[in-house]
């Protein structure tokens, strides 16, 4: 059978494992205490009636103890579920312990009370945004430096070396070898294509911008193509004459200046008049007279 008085015996004077003794006072550390302090009437273990309230993961709980369940230690305590309106939960907190002590009710009441509070703080310092101080460890630090150096050197050299293979390979250094890797090779051999077809647009665009152009006035073009049609018109009367004057001649094709322009227009495709040359006739009579020339 429990008995109280003598539990209390001896743990206040003997020992108790919860007992914290400082300059200002006496406090227990079992988490079912409902002030903190040590004494008769708020210790758990020497109350065989004992009531307190526990918060578990923001909410909160009412945590009862009585002496019928002193034999059952796995169903010592009963559980009740508060709500988290404070005035709903001090009704069921009243409900519950009708009966009870006043000073242990009372005691309960200015722990749901605080509680309520502090939970009202932690949510405002959540939502408000506060600096967080860290330690910066030395030593990771210069590892990290170390470490970083190592892999930039290692990078700069694997580049190198793939230059080189690159260079050679394309250099044919090595001859009839097939199993470098053709595919690294061709990425390579892309990015340099690639390189030398944006240097090609820059230039390109480098010209544009430079080059100046003299363009001709709409009307002035009108009035070309105007005299280009004359002209044709003009040409294809010539030829119907000289179709109709002479169909057996030939026309002789003239050297110097004006043969070197008539082969100039057939080049082109176009088919100027040629002039017809000029044939001397001489006739002579018998009785001695002086000669006379013809020109046809």
């Amino acid at each position: 059978m429990q008995h109280d008085e003598v539990i209390w015996q001896v743990i206040r004077h003997n020992h108790c494992s919860f007992m914290s003794k400082i300059e200002t006072g006496i406090f227990c550390r079992n988490p079912y205490n409902v002030t903190g302090v040590c004494n008769r009437s708020s210790c758990p273990l020497a109350n065989s009636r004992y009531a307190t309230i526990r918060d578990h993961d923001g909410v909160f709980y009412l945590y009862m103890k009585t002496i019928e369940r002193a034999h059952m230690p796995n169903k010592l305590w009963e559980r009740v579920k508060l709500p988290r309106n404070y005035e709903k939960a001090l009704e069921i907190i009243d409900k519950y312990l009708m009966y009870w002590p006043k000073f242990l009710v009372h005691k309960i009441k200015q722990r749901l009370t605080k509680m309520t509070q502090m939970r009202i703080r932690m949510r405002k310092l959540a939502l408000k945004t506060r600096e967080k101080i860290m330690t910066t460890p030395r030593k990771e630090i210069k590892r990290e430096a170390r470490r970083e150096e190592k892999a930039e050197k290692a990078a700069v050299l694997d580049k190198s070396i793939e230059k080189e293979l690159l260079e050679r390979l394309k250099n044919n250094v090595y001859g009839e070898i097939y199993n470098y890797p053709f595919e690294k090779y061709q990425e390579v051999l892309e990015e340099e294509d690639q390189n030398t077809e944006i240097e090609e647009e820059e230039e390109e665009e480098d010209y544009e911008e430079g080059e100046i152009e003299y363009v001709a006035d709409d009307q002035f073009e009108e009035e070309e193509e105007d005299i280009e049609d004359m002209g044709g018109l003009a040409l294809n009367h010539s030829h119907a004459d000289d179709d109709n004057v002479g169909m057996d001649e030939e026309p002789e094709v003239g050297t110097g200046k004006r043969g070197r322009k008539s082969r100039k227009f057939e080049k082109d495709g176009v088919v100027t008049k040629t002039k017809k040359p000029r044939v001397h006739v001489e006739v002579e009579y018998e009785d001695g007279r002086d000669r006379q020339k013809a020109v046809h």
